[in-house]
């Protein structure tokens, strides 16, 4: 499997609103947002920031999101796939992998149905 490069950055965060302004004062603009405190954020060309607030007991985290071409090809020896490609809510397939220090990576690869 090869991957394009970096798709997006998926941010958990405690605070929506907090998290918007300061993307905002970043040169980040509001793509879309959903009703339930969470929405993608695009500056330029460049990969996009999605950003979904979590309750202030779970803790935030952030996983980087590697762009493939289709959800067909699977990754080489030494990557742990940690749940296979399932459909999204938003119109891609997604594959979780966790590399050698247990951090969790996405694989978004468009919706082929």
């Amino acid at each position: 499997m090869t991957t394009e490069g970096i798709e997006a950055v998926f941010l958990e965060t405690h605070n929506w609103g907090r998290m918007a302004k300061f993307l905002q004062g970043l040169g980040y603009a509001v793509e879309f947002e959903t009703d339930h405190h969470s929405g993608r954020f695009r500056n330029g060309d460049g990969p996009y920031v999605f950003v979904a607030e979590v309750p202030p007991t779970q803790q935030s985290r952030t996983r980087l999101v590697l762009k493939v071409p289709n959800s067909q090809d699977r990754p080489g020896d030494g990557v742990e796939i940690v749940t296979g490609f399932e459909p999204t809510h938003y119109g891609t397939r997604e594959m979780t992998v966790r590399d050698p220090d247990g951090r969790l990576w996405s694989l978004q690869a468009p919706d082929e149905e």
